[in-house]
């Protein structure tokens, strides 16, 4: 290994750690603090995460803004205050259940440049404050909640078996997937939250040329 490695790795992060956590497990690996990543992925979501070692770090700027693809899975029937699994699910019953076309009809509605709030639990700041710590000491965010363009290039679904929508989303950088599940519960009067997320696309970089955090600890790992 390099004293001083200068390497971009392609990782699979797995759901249950931050891309934080990946960084950091890199930093002991390389024994090196220059280390970034390029573009936060949730705990709860899977797949791509570009990590730059050393002088790669440099890259990773551009790498944010670039275009991302991912795999989405959404729960309808239901809404979360988190608009994912991990917050406080609300069943939203419905004798009306969505057909097929329905929710084609519905994705239409997303496709192209649209307006996106961000979601109450999410990082960004208002007065200095992160929205997600404003809205656990139970201050009311929804006027706070910044909006924001964003380009949808694709959304197609995949698979759909109701009360389980997947779907194919390709956006520009800083949409939230989350919101788009959420959004599109809405539209469909049926509430939905995003229950599982893969992102397989990063600009060029593909998830099918990542390796798994336990290639890099093994030294399995092309460089």
């Amino acid at each position: 290994m390099p004293d001083s490695p200068s390497l971009m790795l392609l990782i699979d992060k797995p759901a249950g750690i931050t891309s934080h956590d990946v960084v950091d497990k890199v930093r002991r690996i390389y024994k090196t603090r220059r280390v970034g990543h390029g573009g936060t992925l949730d705990p709860f979501a899977t797949g791509l995460l570009l990590v730059g070692v050393g002088s790669q770090t440099k890259k990773l700027h551009d790498v944010v803004g670039l275009d991302k693809t991912y795999e989405a899975t959404a729960q309808l029937g239901g809404t979360s205050d988190t608009y994912d699994l991990t917050g406080v699910v609300v069943a939203r019953p419905t004798s009306l259940v969505p057909r097929r076309e329905d929710i084609e009809e519905a994705l239409a509605k997303f496709r192209g440049t649209i307006e996106q709030k961000a979601p109450a639990y999410s990082a960004k700041k208002v007065g200095g404050q992160k929205l997600y710590e404003l809205a656990r000491k139970g201050v009311d965010v929804e006027h706070l909640r910044p909006t924001k363009k964003v380009d949808i290039t694709e959304l197609v679904i995949t698979e759909y078996s109701w009360p389980v929508l997947k779907f194919r989303v390709t956006c520009s950088s800083g949409t939230y997937i989350r919101s788009l599940a959420h959004d599109i519960g809405e539209q469909l009067g049926c509430g939905a939250y995003l229950k599982e997320l893969r992102r397989t696309r990063i600009g060029p970089y593909k998830l099918k040329d990542a390796k798994s955090l336990e290639d890099l600890l093994t030294g399995d790992w092309a460089q």
